[in-house]
């Protein structure tokens, strides 16, 4: 029970709202075009599988995540670890960076387009870009916040620049890193949506962005149903080797 309580509960909350939704649907006359009521949504899910129309988009969309936020992640835990570990590199590249992630991405979404395209490019481009500032942020944090004391103590025994930076700063860090990571997964995806919507000829944002032309409310839902879903599982299996992982976290949390 132990293991299934914790699915249990977010499914009840999901339940009530969607009930919630249903009747006042039903109890305010709200008509199709302005809220749909949760079965014609539930059907356009259903007929979109059963036609396997739904599975390009999908299969579109999480490729473009995937792959933003794999690089995305990358490239903030190297440059994290080497401003960290540089002041130098942070004096001359830190305000770069800072200035890069104030400027709003849907700004640099139409130059994104002139430079790679449009195609799958463009947008694993913006979902890089999206994705990167918080675990940049979180991973140099994370490591500027060892303890003192443990790494004078491993001074004190000799130990290399490299022994500390492996053996203690990162896994000190990992928790923040994680942290990252986790807030990392929603923002690809909204990277990856906001490329769709700018240009795109499939995907969960085109198919959402194509049926508000159309004015199918039941297929914008079940393109939003789709995106959290994608969300959720992701935030999950980050959470999954979080623990796996950061297991020391896990039975300080115990004690």
């Amino acid at each position: 029970m132990r293991k299934i309580l914790p699915f249990l509960y977010p499914l009840v909350s999901l339940a009530m709202l969607v009930l919630i939704w249903d009747v006042s649907v039903r109890v305010l006359s709200i008509p199709d075009y302005l809220l749909p009521p949760p079965a014609a949504v539930f059907e356009a899910l259903r007929a979109g599988f059963a036609d396997q129309s739904l599975w390009p988009h999908i299969a579109t969309t999480l490729g473009e995540t995937l792959a933003g936020y794999a690089i995305g992640s990358v490239l903030a835990i190297l440059l994290g670890v080497v401003l960290a570990e540089s002041r130098t590199f942070e004096r001359f590249v830190y305000p770069l960076l800072i200035a890069l992630q104030a400027t709003p991405k849907v700004a640099l979404g139409p130059i994104i387009l002139v430079w790679f395209g449009f195609g799958v490019a463009s947008k694993i481009v913006l979902v890089t870009l999206v994705c990167f500032f918080p675990l940049f942020v979180n991973t140099v944090n994370g490591i500027r916040r060892t303890d003192e004391e443990l790494l004078d103590t491993c001074r004190a025994f000799s130990a290399s620049r490299y022994y500390l930076l492996f053996h203690v700063k990162l896994p000190s860090a990992a928790g923040d890193i994680f942290a990252g990571l986790q807030i990392g997964v929603a923002l690809a995806l909204i990277g990856a949506v906001v490329a769709e919507f700018l240009s795109a000829q499939r995907g969960l944002g085109y198919l959402i962005a194509s049926s508000s032309v159309n004015m199918s409310l039941s297929t914008m839902f079940a393109g939003v149903f789709l995106l959290a879903l994608i969300g959720l599982c992701g935030a999950q299996t980050v959470r999954w080797l979080q623990r796996r992982v950061v297991f020391w976290e896990e039975r300080n949390k115990k004690e």
